[in-house]
């Protein structure tokens, strides 16, 4: 059985949602945040060193990092589904956006949250944060326009990694100004597995949370 330890308002719910498209049975192994810090619980240490989540055990396999999550429940157990072919001409571009997500794109917007808890002494840091926020929102604002999934014709691996990126972006206040990004992401979510994920997975708001 694969188990999720999922932490409310985290990363974790992209596994959460990942298992109900792929249809697996699963079990969640709930986690609560601090109430003052806003933290992980100390027991997630007990599972893994960095004590963060998302974490999954798979019949004594423990696995790490969102990216590496969605590749390995994929190739493991996927049987095709929520990935392009290696062969096809999306592979590439897949496995780019998968990686993009928490690579490139989360950075600025995980600055933005903590400087904007320094209050003035984060000014001189606003421009640049602003700028990597921006270019990373246009970026994918481009990339789904006039499209259903990011890559392909149907939804991978890669569109419930960026669907994160734009939740917190949402959170922040920061999507508004990116229609077709908002839109692209109010789509996934009216997806019976992505409702289904939250029901399971519990109350779900990103607003000051992540981690």
């Amino acid at each position: 059985m694969i188990v999720v330890h999922h932490l409310n308002n985290s990363r974790s719910q992209r596994i959460v949602w990942l298992l109900e498209e792929l249809g697996l049975d699963y079990e969640i192994a709930h986690h609560a945040r601090d109430a003052v810090t806003k933290l992980a619980p100390p027991e997630l240490l007990e599972v893994h060193p960095l004590g963060k989540s998302p974490v999954i055990e798979d019949h004594g396999v423990v696995v790490a990092e969102s990216g590496a999550i969605i590749e390995y429940l994929i190739e493991r157990h996927g049987a095709g589904a929520l990935a392009p072919a290696r062969s096809s001409a999306d592979w590439i571009a897949y496995v780019q956006w998968l990686h993009y997500a928490e690579g490139s794109a989360m950075l600025p917007l995980m600055l933005a949250l903590y400087a904007g808890r320094l209050g003035e002494a984060a000014a001189p840091l606003w421009p640049r944060i602003q700028g990597e926020v921006t270019a990373n929102l246009s970026y994918i604002n481009t990339a789904v326009t006039g499209r259903s999934f990011i890559v392909g014709d149907s939804l991978t691996g890669a569109d419930i990694q960026i669907a994160f990126v734009l939740e917190a972006a949402d959170a922040n206040g920061a999507l508004a100004a990116y229609p077709e990004a908002a839109r692209y992401l109010a789509a996934l979510q009216a997806r019976p597995g992505y409702r289904r994920s939250v029901e399971k997975g519990g109350p779900y708001d990103l607003g000051g949370n992540r981690r």
